[in-house]
């Protein structure tokens, strides 16, 4: 059930899950890269917890917000017209975000980054040091940069850029709170059946949140960015598309899901790195691959 869901990582052409000796293309899970357009989850999470936005808040999209003399672009540079939280989601509306987070600033933002596990270790057993991440804040901007922090930068990170790095796995762990409706599960590497020592952590999130989290994220892929994980060969699931630019290389790819929707029972997270292709396009069909390899395995198994 979705107190024990399991967790898969997908990079580049490896499809596998997560490799305790880290052995060829499989440690991926431990890289460090900007969570892009999945850390959106985060950003509506802490706009409707610290109760300055509306659950049922509507905003306009534009083609960019200004912010300082600098201009933000929605990723399709012509906006998308008026959307709710989920909407935004479904679309991947940045200039949605850019605006909710000028209004909850970045203290509230930063201090709910913090509570979905990043910028810490996971936890989980594994043979080398864990990447932490980075979730910058004033201070460590001005010892590091040189510069105090602008709402430009509160704006950057609403949409998972800027000074914030996070792992493959620290992605997971984001997916799986909105999966199982509020926990942050300490990741658990399980050599077999019923060896399951669970660590959890409620973080308070009230039901209509969880709601809007897991309608924004059914929405994606029902008729939004993720639509290629609507699959006849899938359960009912969820997700979150996200690409992350890299200039001058080429874009990093993202996509995180979990299934089946009323009952989870896994997240899969996969990751191109500078794939220069969108989540939508690169990563999501590398989750479907994975996904419809985890039900028929479980398929085959209950049939014996």
């Amino acid at each position: 059930n979705s107190s024990h869901l399991n967790i898969g990582i997908s990079s580049q052409n490896c499809v596998g899950g997560v490799d305790p000796g880290f052995n060829g293309c499989c440690g991926r899970h431990n890289l460090e890269r900007p969570p892009a357009s999945t850390f959106k989850i985060v950003t509506t999470a802490a706009a409707i917890e610290s109760g300055i936005y509306s659950p049922h808040t509507v905003l306009g999209t534009y083609p960019y917000i200004q912010v300082g003399g600098i201009k933000f672009w929605d990723w399709n540079r012509v906006g998308f017209g008026p959307l709710d939280f989920t909407g935004a989601m479904a679309w991947s509306s940045d200039t949605f975000f850019y605006q909710i987070a000028q209004g909850i600033g970045g203290e509230i933002l930063i201090d709910w980054t913090r509570r979905f596990g990043f910028g810490r270790k996971t936890g989980i057993e594994l043979h080398r040091e864990e990447a932490a991440g980075l979730v910058a804040d004033d201070a460590w901007k001005r010892e590091n940069i040189g510069y105090e922090w602008f709402v430009g930068d509160t704006v950057n990170m609403s949409i998972g850029q800027g000074f914030l790095l996070s792992s493959p796995l620290q992605v997971a762990m984001m997916f799986a709170v909105v999966a199982n409706g509020g926990d942050l599960v300490k990741p658990h590497l399980v050599k077999q059946e019923g060896d399951d020592h669970i660590w959890r952590e409620s973080l308070g999130l009230s039901p209509i949140t969880v709601e809007i989290l897991q309608t924004g994220l059914r929405r994606v892929v029902n008729a939004g960015t993720g639509t290629v994980m609507n699959s006849l060969s899938l359960p009912i699931n969820a997700g979150k598309t996200g690409t992350a630019e890299d200039p001058p290389r080429l874009s990093h790819a993202w996509y995180g899901g979990y299934a089946p929707l009323d009952n989870p029972e896994v997240v899969i997270v996969a990751f191109g790195e500078n794939s220069g292709g969108g989540g939508g396009k690169f990563a999501a069909p590398k989750v479907r691959q994975v996904m419809q390899a985890y039900f028929e395995l479980k398929k085959k198994r209950n049939a014996q």
